[in-house]
């Protein structure tokens, strides 16, 4: 179900997860295109300043929210590398956007913390499905999720000195 247009936009929130790695903040990016293909918009994690809210769904969904119509962002999707937390579910599913396609999973991201020994977060790591409905949603993508990985180990090697 995977398509190569779809693996195109997803190394592109890769990327985005990189840049974010590289400016010290946690590896996520995600990338928001129209039903036509255009790119509309992109992000990354901008939560090292304390801020968790700042993930990259959410401002993507904030933005399509004052961008574009309600039939316009039915139609677009978003493309990330990780899958959305509920908070960015629920951002998703509130201004209604489309289609997300990720590359791994909550469920992956915390078994690859917890192999760190990365302490589990306060929010629970809950499947998009179980926050919103009436989504199409596509992944985890298993031949991108070893780059995801990666990112994750840089950062937490980095970040425990």
């Amino acid at each position: 179900m995977i398509s190569d247009w779809d693996l195109k936009h997803l190394r592109r929130s890769i990327e985005l997860a990189a840049i974010s790695l590289e400016k010290g903040d946690e590896p996520f990016g995600s990338v928001l295109v129209s039903a036509e293909g255009e790119v509309l918009a992109e992000d990354h994690n901008h939560v090292a300043s304390g801020d968790h809210t700042q993930h990259p769904e959410f401002a993507l969904a904030r933005w399509a929210a004052s961008n574009l119509t309600p039939e316009e962002r039915s139609k677009a999707t978003v493309y990330t590398s990780g899958e959305h937390c509920p908070m960015c579910a629920a951002a998703h599913g509130w201004v209604g956007l489309g289609r997300i396609v990720y590359v791994c999973s909550s469920e992956q991201l915390v078994q690859w913390l917890s192999e760190m020994g990365v302490a589990p977060s306060r929010v629970r790591n809950l499947p998009i499905q179980d926050v919103i409905r009436d989504t199409p949603i596509d992944g985890p993508v298993p031949e991108l999720a070893e780059q995801v990985r990666q990112l994750h180990i840089q950062f937490y090697a980095r970040n425990r000195g």
